[in-house]
């Protein structure tokens, strides 16, 4: 039976962690400005829902791709590396768009980022399909 790295294990628990955290910010700001469900016109409460919405859309599809790139025999190292940008990007991309709904740093950052983990472990997936 083939297993994930260690490598991997680590990332998909920092993701794991951050997941919840978003998930927690969420509960608070509902609780805290008494909205049961969707935004109850909170520009803070809706930005919470999109970090969380956003996090939640991207990161199982690209966390799938690094885990069958190192299930396929990408080295440790690289799936350690890709696996932090990762944590990374969904750390910027969620301070900046929960700081404000238009364009930051790190909203753009974050996206970039997650974008190349997705596609260089889809690649790396497919490089070690036709090895």
């Amino acid at each position: 039976m083939t297993t994930p790295s260690p490598a991997f294990l680590v990332v998909f628990a920092a993701l794991a962690v951050l997941a919840s955290g978003l998930s927690l910010w969420v509960i608070y700001l509902r609780n805290h400005l008494r909205v049961g469900i969707g935004d109850g016109g909170h520009g803070v409460l809706k930005r919470a829902i999109r970090v969380h919405a956003n996090f939640t859309e991207w990161v199982p599809i690209t966390a799938i791709a690094l885990l069958v790139a190192d299930l396929s025999g990408t080295a440790p190292q690289a799936v350690a590396a890709l696996g932090g940008t990762l944590v990374l990007a969904r750390g910027l991309h969620a301070s900046g768009l929960g700081r404000r709904a238009g364009t930051s740093p790190g909203r753009f950052l974050g996206t970039l980022l997650t974008q190349g983990v997705l596609l260089t472990s889809a690649g790396l997936a497919l490089w070690n399909a036709m090895a």
